[in-house]
């Protein structure tokens, strides 16, 4: 296969990697920052991005008056408020979950696995009561749909903006963590729950933002792939399981390891689609086995609650 040839796979594996590192950031900042292993991550996705889908197309609960008038909104500005009031309406599930994980707290790690694993299945039956069991396709706006020429091929302008709304969205999240002191306080705590506490501090009110912030990254990332993965209500399964590999690739609690793991993860399932496309997910199974067996805390990782 010629470099041009190779090329559409490698900007595509690149893209693919950004919105894989957008998934797996809400994961890491729970996992990462509070040691809890949230399995309801994937089900929380793909609501964001079942909401988007009501607003933009739209089929919201609403008097046929006002359903009628929303209806005449451009689809872009209906997108671009799905994309904002999506992660919204799911944030208050993040708080849910996070009052029922309380009791899990400094306990062993398993009870907090299967508290999530089964709020995972309570929501996805949920999604199927609301919505059923169809597939959806989330409208895309006019100006970013479709395709464009450059290097005698065609391009996804979709997954160009899809991308650099990824790395907005990423560059925000480091902003809060690494120059806030809300960040300064949730890393502290995550470190020593006791000595915050004691400088008086309401850890628990931290926790319950960091699962907002966590879950509110979900249904943001639940919205910008829903284009591109379509909307089902097992997409959460097909979340959750590469933000897990991702997570574990780079190392838990690290920003930049997700990042990394995730264009990694991008990058090999695009290069051996183009080979191989019966390969491309199972390679990324093959390059955590390859990272885990030299680093088995993962490119950036320290001790987590993985080695509990």
């Amino acid at each position: 296969m010629s470099i041009v040839g190779l090329l559409p796979h490698l900007v595509n594996g690149l893209a693919l990697g950004l919105l894989f590192a957008l998934l797996a950031l809400g994961f890491m900042l729970i996992l990462g920052l509070m040691e809890q292993i949230n399995l309801a991550h994937g089900s929380l996705f793909a609501l964001g991005a079942y909401f988007a889908y009501a607003i933009a197309t739209p089929r919201l609960p609403l008097p046929p008056d006002m359903l009628q008038v929303w209806a005449a909104v451009p689809l872009g500005w209906r997108f671009t408020a799905a994309m904002f009031l999506a992660p919204v309406l799911v944030a208050p599930f993040g708080v849910v979950l996070e009052r029922l994980m309380r009791r899990t707290y400094g306990r062993d790690p398993l009870y907090g696995l299967l508290l999530t694993f089964g709020m995972a299945m309570v929501i996805e039956e949920l999604i199927r009561i609301v919505w059923g069991t169809r597939d959806y396709m989330l409208p895309v706006p006019r100006g970013i749909s479709g395709g464009f020429m450059m290097l005698d091929l065609i391009w996804s302008t979709y997954r160009f903006w899809a991308a650099g709304f990824a790395i907005v969205a990423m560059a925000i999240v480091w902003l809060v963590i690494e120059h806030t002191r809300f960040g300064a306080l949730v890393k502290a705590g995550a470190h020593d729950s006791e000595i915050v506490q004691a400088l008086g501090h309401d850890l628990e009110k931290l926790r319950v933002w960091v699962f907002v912030l966590g879950t509110m990254m979900a249904a943001v990332a639940g919205v910008i792939l829903a284009p591109i993965w379509g909307i089902r209500p097992h997409m959460g399964v097909d979340a959750v399981i590469p933000a897990f590999v991702i997570i574990v690739l780079g190392g838990v609690g690290s920003f930049w390891g997700a990042v990394l793991g995730g264009l990694l993860v991008g990058m090999v399932v695009g290069l051996s689609g183009a080979y191989a496309s019966e390969w491309s997910m199972l390679s990324m199974y093959l390059l955590l086995i390859l990272v885990v067996t030299f680093r088995s805390r993962g490119l950036f990782g320290k001790k987590s609650v993985l080695e509990a």
